[in-house]
This record gives structure tokens, C-alpha cells and sequence, in this order.
């Protein structure tokens, strides 16, 4: 695949703002002490340490399993709400008016305080603090899908079938696939930035949690170790999972 002069000028100079990055990150390393900044090796050093370390390895795996909970939970309960609302009309200002404005403005501080006095210091209350917070974000999302629905395909299917499942699954659902990937999509971004408050305060597991003790241990080259796995973790997710898919449901549902 051959690239055009302006996307192979837009990768340079991305690369170029990276060793900059870089030069710069080298250049305060070396004038203030390392407990302040440590130097990328230093970092380096770190990152391989953990990976070889089962304790930290394994609280990289338990935030990843808050995520992977959180996501499930907030897309089901926000999804039903969804449904709820298009399909029970009465219903529809008390969860858009009322209950999605009140969870889209409350934040995760304030969830994540709430859940401690709850759920006490555990898994528990970093998988519902997250949750609470993408719910708004599935009600957002399915409702859009919902209201994009082709009215017409919906009437022609009444008119071959009285069967509502058989709607659902052969016209409801597959227009709802790109609002259900991207629901999921968002979620996950926005799951890790709140699973690092959650669990830093709430969670005694999870990078959250690691991340704590590196700060009280002023270990810096592992705070920034922690941060550096989950920006690549997030990105190569999106960029090597997440867009593949959503260009093969682009490309499906606009032929449609």
C-alpha cells in the first residue's frame, strides 16, 4: 500500500514529534532528581521488571477484568434502559429528562466515594464505579440506534411476519451493530481513565492500586511504568482491533 506525500509528511512528523518528546524527556531527566523524573532507561528497566514480576502482573490483569465487567455491565443495564424508554414511551423522559442527565453529571469521585462507604475497599466497588459512570454512554448511544431504525423495513417485516423476535433479530439488531460496537468502543477508553481513580482509591487490586503504593514508595519509574502500559494498551486495542472492526461495519451498513 503506497502512502501519498502528504500522509508520509504527516507520519514524519510524527515520529519527529516523538524523538522530540523523547530528547526533551532525557534533557529534565538529567537536572532534577529521579524520585522528580526519571530518564526513559530508567523507565525501561522498569516496565521489563514488571512484566517479569507475577504480583504486578497479576494487577494488570485485574484491572483489565474490571474493565472487561464494568463494559458488560454498563452496556446491558444501559441498553435495557434504552429499549425501555423506545419502546415504553411512558418511561421515556423519566430515564432521558431525568435519570441519564443525573448520571452523566455526577462524577466518578463522587461514585467512587459512595461505593467505599457501600462496598468497603474492594472489586466490587471499582466495578461499580465504572459502571456508573458508562451507563450514560450506552443510554446515549442505543438510544441514537434506536431512532435510526428504518421505519419502513420495520413495517414491511410486520407486514411478511407477526413474529417480534423474528424483527428484532433480522432488522432491529443488525441496524444496531455499529451503536452497539461503538457504545463498546467508547466505553473502553473511557473505562480505563475511571478504573485508575476507582481503584486508586477504592480498589485494593489493579494498576490503580499499584500505582498507589509506587507513589507512596516514591517509585516513580513504575508510575510512569503504569501509565506508559495503559496508553499502549488503550491505543493498541483501539487501533489494531477497534478500527478494523468499525471499518468493516462502515463499509457493511453503508452498501446498505
Amino acid at each position: 500500500m503506497q502512502h501519498n506525500p502528504a500522509s508520509r509528511r504527516a507520519r514524519l512528523a510524527g515520529h519527529l514529534f516523538m524523538l522530540a518528546f523523547l530528547a526533551a524527556w532525557m534533557a529534565y531527566s538529567s537536572v532534577v532528581d529521579s524520585y522528580v523524573m526519571p530518564g526513559p532507561w530508567a523507565v525501561a528497566q522498569r516496565l521489563v521488571q514488571m512484566f517479569g514480576d507475577v504480583h504486578e502482573v497479576k494487577h494488570m490483569l485485574y484491572s483489565f477484568a474490571h474493565i472487561i465487567a464494568a463494559v458488560a455491565i454498563s452496556f446491558v443495564i444501559g441498553s435495557a434502559l434504552a429499549f425501555l424508554a423506545h419502546y415504553l414511551s411512558i418511561t421515556a423522559h423519566a430515564v432521558h429528562g431525568r435519570l441519564n442527565p443525573f448520571l452523566n453529571s455526577f462524577s466518578g469521585i463522587g461514585w467512587t466515594f459512595l461505593a467505599i462507604i457501600w462496598f468497603g475497599i474492594s472489586d466490587v466497588t471499582v466495578v461499580f464505579v465504572i459502571s456508573m459512570v458508562l451507563i450514560p454512554f450506552a443510554i446515549i448511544n442505543m438510544r441514537e440506534g434506536l431512532g435510526n431504525i428504518d421505519r419502513e423495513r420495520l413495517e414491511m417485516a410486520a407486514s411478511f411476519s407477526r413474529s417480534g423476535w423474528r424483527r428484532f433479530s433480522l432488522i432491529v439488531l443488525p441496524s444496531l451493530l455499529p451503536f452497539i460496537f461503538a457504545t463498546i468502543r467508547i466505553s473502553f477508553g473511557v473505562a480505563w481513565k475511571v478504573a485508575l481513580t476507582a481503584e486508586l482509591f477504592g480498589g485494593n487490586t489493579g494498576l490503580g492500586y499499584l500505582l498507589n503504593l509506587a507513589r507512596q514508595d516514591f517509585d516513580m519509574p513504575l508510575v510512569l511504568g503504569v501509565i506508559i502500559i495503559i496508553v499502549a494498551f488503550v491505543y493498541s486495542t483501539d487501533r489494531f482491533i477497534f478500527a478494523p472492526v468499525q471499518s468493516v461495519l462502515a463499509r457493511h451498513h453503508g452498501a446498505n
